[in-house]
């Protein structure tokens, strides 16, 4: 049977630097197209940076054509990336995810609940639909989405099965939102991924240490600390496998 095959984009943004941070997307799609992977995260706001200030400015939807290149790369590749963008909504400006398909599509994820200080400039999102890889379900949590039971619990009742934490987390959080992302496992027997910025951005010092806990709670890998790298994991006959790798420009 085929295995799927996960991943974390623990990647680096450029502030505001559209142009630099697609390229350094493009990096991390070939380094975990040429693993298998088949479901890429990268962290919150990760095309931009966790910029609000300049979030108005930078927005983006799927019919850029600034995405081409990575829209094709995932075709080419097999595999979706779920990246992260201000979004220009119906309601507002949001913070948003787009998912780039396998299969060339383009979906917009907006996130649900904001931290105290993002309204303004942001309002709050709908979330999306969930992803799919190899009949594996997921539910994509953005950043302070996760900080809610109740986001988990209703990603656990539409069905499912894994949970995808992108966000921004400094040294000061990282603790309390680890052990919250471990107990949402635990609780629905979920595993969640989670990808964080393994820079500072938008004043943030963040810490990296992107990592999957199995639905025990239980970490099975992570990242050691900050910079570039993939967390990897791969189900297989049932068990969950986990490795880091670098990732160079």
């Amino acid at each position: 049977m085929p295995t799927p095959t996960l991943a974390a984009a623990q990647s680096v943004s450029l502030a505001g630097d559209l142009a630099a941070n697609l390229r350094t997307h493009l990096d991390f799609i070939t380094a975990a197209a040429d693993v298998g992977v088949e479901l890429l995260l990268f962290p919150e706001l990760s095309l931009t940076g966790y910029e609000p200030t300049l979030a108005a400015a930078l927005t983006l939807e799927g019919t850029d054509a600034r995405l081409r290149p990575l829209r094709e790369a995932c075709r080419v590749a097999g595999l979706t990336a779920v990246v992260g963008t201000p979004i220009q909504g119906p309601t507002g400006l949001q913070i948003g995810a787009l998912i780039l398909g396998a299969d060339g599509s383009c979906r917009v994820h907006t996130k649900e609940y904001l931290h105290p200080g993002e309204a303004p400039p942001f309002v709050p999102g709908s979330g999306g639909d969930l992803l799919e890889v190899r009949g594996l379900k997921a539910a994509l949590a953005i950043c302070a989405d996760s900080n809610h039971e109740a986001h988990a619990d209703a990603a656990r009742a539409r069905g499912a099965d894994l949970y995808l934490a992108s966000a921004v987390i400094g040294p000061t959080g990282y603790p309390a939102d680890g052990a919250r992302l471990a107990g949402h496992a635990r609780r629905l027997g979920m595993p969640v991924l989670l990808a964080n910025h393994g820079a500072p951005t938008g004043g943030y010092a963040c810490v990296g240490r992107s990592a999957f806990w199995q639905a025990d709670g239980g970490c099975l890998v992570a990242a050691p600390g900050d910079g570039p790298c993939l967390v990897i994991v791969r189900l297989h006959a049932g068990v969950w496998q986990g490795e880091i790798r670098t990732v160079r420009p």
